[in-house]
This record gives structure tokens, C-alpha cells and sequence, in this order.
């Protein structure tokens, strides 16, 4: 295994892993937008066609019926979101493998490197949780031709005055089932790709930008691969109308498995992945690229 960089400056990780999540969000979100609503999208009458086919066909109903600006709905909230998430994102991974380390310079496992990821995503769930309930609710109004938020302050306004804090939460369970265990397997592979892609004799912190990104592309493409399940279900609880699953995520399974099959559960898979590549190669070469741009203007941060 190669040398494995050690955890930099919690600083440094904001500005760094906020720059990653800004990258991620602009090349991503057009195809979370079309995952969310494939995700949502109601079941149709006996004899009536679906909403939409498909991937292809909601991004060309999206398209023409909304404009480009429709594949960009809801982003506000998770670009908000991105800098602390990712900041605390980084730094949680960078803790996780700093708690295992009995001196600075232990090499850590792959199973440690896992249990480090799983660290990072119970760090970002307080901050994730209320971004996507927000950016979901925006995501399917449109499509639904219903217009109750005007944006996404205004929708977490409404949120808090309806329902207080849990409103805004809501679906953070779901958020902590589908991000402690994806996180965990997104850290792990992109550590993983890293050490086999790095050159014999050579430094991890060398890589080209073609490795950066495949490691970062294929590390997302993983991380999805664990996160649709619960992914799914958080979708539909985070936008359902209040009392509707009174027993939360339990009675959207039941219900999702009872009226539509276990395939249900990975409604929107195809977005899913076209995204997970592009966008988390724009992650990580952000987060890389900035990390090297702080340790040049300021080494001693």
C-alpha cells in the first residue's frame, strides 16, 4: 500500500472540501434533479402511462417544459450546504483515521479506512439532512405544477412554522442510513484507487489529474452502489405530506415493496450513476487541486 497522506488542517479542509462540494453540485445537480423526480413521481391510474418513461425522458420533459433552469432547481440549498458539509465531511474522514492511529505515521487499514468514511457521514448528516429535504421539495413542485415555495429560505420558513426544527429535519434518519454506510465505502475506494493508481517509489499527492479523477469518478459510482436503497425511501418520506408514514421509513418500505416490487428501490438508477461519475471526479479534483493551492499561498496553515 502506498504512503496515505496524513490529516491537514481543519482550515484548510473547509476552504478545500467546500470548493470539492461547489464542483460536485454544478456537475452533478442537473441529474440529481432527474433522479429525485423519477424517484417521486406518483403511480399511475390502471391504464394511463407513468409521468415519465424514464431518465431520458424526464431530462427531455424537464428540458422542454422548464427550460435548463428546471435541471438546475432546487441548488441554492445544497450549494449553501456544500462548504460546511464538505469541510466537516473532509475533517470527520481525517478524524476518523487520526482516532485509529496509535503514532501520526500509522498506515491504516481498508477496514479502518471504511470505519473513518462511516465517521464523516454521521458528521455531515446534521447539515445534509435539512439541504435535502429542502432541495427535494423544490425538485418535485414544479414538476407537479404546484408553486407553495418561492425558494429555498422561504421553504425552510415554511418548514420550521408548520412542523418547528423537526419539520425542517425530517427523513434524518434515512439521511444517517444512507450516508454513514456510503460514506464509508467512498472514502475507503477513492484511498483505495489512490494507493494502486500511485506509481511505484511515488507519492500519493503526486497523482495526475486523469487518476484524481478516475479514482474520484469510480469512488462515487461505489458510494451510489450502497446509497440508492435508503436513498429512495428518503426521498419519498422527505416529500410525502405530513402523517402519511407514521412509522417512518418502515411504512414507506412496506409500502413501496407492496405496491411497486423490490425494484422500486432503486428508482432512479440510471441518473444515479450518469451523475455519480462526472460529479464526484469534479469533487475530489476540486478538493485536490484547492488543497495544493492552500498548502503553496500558506504551508504553515
Amino acid at each position: 500500500m502506498a504512503e496515505q497522506p496524513q490529516p491537514i488542517s481543519p482550515l484548510k479542509n473547509f476552504f478545500a472540501g467546500g470548493f470539492g462540494g461547489v464542483c460536485l453540485v454544478f456537475v452533478g445537480h442537473p441529474l440529481d434533479t432527474i433522479k429525485v423526480r423519477l424517484q417521486t413521481q406518483p403511480k399511475p391510474q390502471p391504464g394511463q402511462p407513468a409521468l415519465y418513461s424514464g431518465t431520458f425522458d424526464c431530462f427531455r420533459k424537464t428540458l422542454v417544459g422548464e427550460g435548463i433552469r428546471g435541471l438546475y432547481r432546487g441548488m441554492a440549498a445544497p450549494i449553501v450546504g456544500v462548504t460546511p458539509m464538505f469541510a466537516v465531511c473532509f475533517f470527520g474522514f481525517g478524524l476518523g483515521k487520526r482516532l485509529q492511529q496509535k503514532k501520526p505515521d500509522d498506515i491504516l487499514t481498508y477496514p479502518q479506512l471504511f470505519a473513518a468514511g462511516m465517521l464523516s457521514g454521521v458528521f455531515t448528516t446534521v447539515i445534509m439532512a435539512p439541504g435535502e429535504r429542502i432541495k427535494c421539495l423544490l425538485q418535485i413542485q414544479a414538476a407537479t405544477g404546484e408553486t407553495k415555495y418561492s425558494g429555498s429560505l422561504d421553504c425552510a420558513k415554511q418548514l420550521y412554522r408548520e412542523a418547528g426544527i423537526r419539520g425542517v429535519y425530517k427523513g434524518t434518519v434515512l439521511t444517517l442510513m444512507r450516508d454513514v454506510p456510503a460514506s464509508g465505502m467512498y472514502f475507503m475506494t477513492y484511498e483505495w484507487l489512490k494507493n494502486i493508481l500511485t506509481p511505484e517509489g511515488k507519492s500519493v499527492s503526486d497523482l495526475s489529474v486523469p487518476r484524481i479523477l478516475f479514482a474520484g469518478g469510480l469512488a462515487g459510482i461505489f458510494n451510489w452502489a450502497v446509497a440508492i436503497p435508503p436513498d429512495v425511501l428518503k426521498s419519498r418520506f422527505q416529500t410525502a405530506p405530513a402523517g402519511k408514514y407514521p412509522n417512518g421509513f418502515r411504512d414507506v418500505l412496506r409500502e413501496l415493496i407492496r405496491e411497486e416490487g423490490v425494484a422500486s428501490l432503486y428508482k432512479g438508477f440510471t441518473a444515479v450513476m450518469i451523475r455519480a461519475f462526472p460529479a464526484n471526479a469534479a469533487c475530489f479534483l476540486g478538493f485536490e487541486l484547492a488543497m495544493k493551492f492552500l498548502n503553496w499561498i500558506a504551508p504553515n496553515l
